[in-house]
């Protein structure tokens, strides 16, 4: 009688999808982004936007490369998005009075008024993860951190 002898368990696919952290991140993203969407609905706000408008409830009358530099974007890919929230009557768009080149936004007496109407949705984010808010806090710092070592190597 032969015996068996169990074949060692191969180590995992280093390019196995479910062994990678960009898709773990992607992925979460998309969940967070779905949550967001359903949100913000009511706002008629998309998730870009509510970014754009937090910072803006943060601070108001921001240069665009101001808002740029705390959303890590673009201009190219705010000034869309900064004219979209302009039609909808939420910030102004004005050249800045020290240097024409600069474009300054500014909340609008609407735009201010939606920061009541918004205040709901992070407790709503924060009741739908499930989690405790010192694991969330910790997430937080982790994904920070993650976020500059990365800026760093790049």
């Amino acid at each position: 009688m032969k015996t068996r002898t169990a074949k060692p368990q191969a180590a995992a696919a280093p390019l196995g999808l479910d062994q990678q952290l960009c898709f773990a991140l992607y992925s979460t993203g998309l969940a967070m982004t779905k949550l967001y969407r359903k949100l913000l609905a009511g706002l008629e706000l998309t998730y870009p936007q509510y970014l754009v408008m937090l910072v803006l409830w943060e601070r108001d009358g921001l240069a665009v490369s101001e808002i740029g530099e705390r959303l890590f974007l673009d201009s190219a890919t705010l000034t869309p998005l900064l004219k979209r929230l302009e039609a909808a009557g939420l910030v102004s768009r004005t050249r800045s009075a020290e240097d024409e080149r600069q474009v300054v936004i500014g909340l609008t007496a609407q735009g201010r008024a939606l920061k009541k109407r918004a205040a709901a949705v992070p407790g709503a984010v924060f009741c739908a993860t499930g989690c405790e808010r010192d694991e969330l806090l910790a997430l937080k710092r982790q994904l920070e951190s993650l976020r500059e070592r990365l800026a760093d190597s790049a």
